[in-house]
């Protein structure tokens, strides 16, 4: 099986990485969307990060990815009691894929041959505990949007069909991909992604070179490529697992707050997502950094990605997403 490209020798697309490294660190965050030109390494850094990344302790034929045996679920009949390590799962989600491939069914298979209701796990089996992938996620089917919207919120998958009743774990972090030129996201499941960062294609010659240059010896001999890369992905392993221990002890204070909270009014951003998003995004930030507690500096890193995606279209104001939250930046936090 050929190895995903090095995370670390992706070249450029700093913000990109960036908001999937913090999803990394606090899968709670909920997700990376990534809207850009084709070809700028967005499915290519999302397998990176997985490979990477340290692998999952799971019961040994469970089709959840259950971390221990009280959590598998009763149609699973796993009848293993070892537990074992795989590589955190990856699992796209095809645009013509049906309700039934995504949600499971009932084991045609079985019921044929055996006259047993068995159930046949899905796409968002296989993704618990990992990253479940769209390619152009804005040309997404709606039946498959609400879905995704219904899982997303509760964590779990529920199939209620054909005489089954079924229900197991899906928390997975979504990570969405398109070209905003084929069509707009929904914006009920817009506003379900954590992070959101643009990806163009490098102007600069120099970055464009090395881009060709990484990957062409990447094809010719991967083995000596991921040799060459393989400490600075362990190093950035390393520096994940520590964010993810001292996660939980890093602080916010009440001036921290009042910022996320100014920073999202004077956006006149919906609801309390943004606030809520820019505060775990920031805390995940200074945990990634070695910082005790969230400063002003770790918001202003992550304010773009995490609030560009929530603003309302102002008509009186042409300026991007991007220019109008850094500009609101610079005015609240001056």
């Amino acid at each position: 099986m050929t190895q995903p490209f090095p995370f670390s020798a992706i070249v450029g697309q700093d913000d990109m990485k960036l908001a999937m490294t913090l999803t990394a660190i606090d899968p709670g965050i909920g997700g990376v969307l990534v809207f850009g030109d084709r070809g700028t390494g967005k499915s290519t850094a999302v397998r990176g990060l997985a490979a990477l990344l340290p692998p999952i302790t799971a019961v040994a034929g469970c089709p959840v990815n259950s971390a221990t045996l009280t959590d598998v679920p009763d149609w699973a009949q796993v009848t293993h009691t070892e537990l074992i390590e795989k590589p955190t799962p990856v699992i796209d989600l095809p645009l013509g894929a049906t309700e039934d491939r995504v949600v499971g069914a009932l084991d045609i298979e079985k019921a044929l041959t055996q006259g047993l209701k068995a159930f046949e796990p899905g796409l968002l089996a296989r993704a618990n505990r990992g990253y479940l992938y769209i390619d152009e996620v804005n040309l997404l089917e709606d039946h498959l949007v609400d879905l995704l919207l219904d899982v997303a919120q509760s964590g779990q998958n529920v199939v209620e069909r054909e005489g089954l009743s079924i229900r197991h774990a899906a928390r997975f972090v979504l990570v969405g991909s398109g070209n905003p030129e084929e069509g707009e996201l929904r914006p009920q499941l817009l506003d379900r992604f954590g992070l959101s960062v643009e990806v163009t294609s490098p102007k600069d010659i120099d970055t464009r070179v090395e881009v060709i240059r990484r990957r062409d010896s990447f094809d010719r001999d991967s083995a000596t490529f991921m040799t060459t890369w393989h400490d600075a992905d362990m190093a950035l392993r390393d520096k994940i697992v520590s964010a993810r221990a001292a996660l939980p002890h890093v602080e916010a204070d009440d001036a921290v707050l009042h910022d996320c909270a100014r920073l999202c009014v004077a956006l006149g951003s919906d609801g309390l997502r943004g606030e809520l998003t820019l505060l775990r995004a920031a805390r995940a930030l200074a945990a990634f950094d070695g910082a005790p507690v969230v400063t002003r500096d770790q918001l202003r890193r992550v304010a773009p990605s995490a609030l560009r995606h929530r603003l309302r279209r102002d008509p009186l104001d042409d300026a991007g997403s991007t220019t109008r939250v850094i500009r609101t930046l610079e005015e609240v936090l001056a």
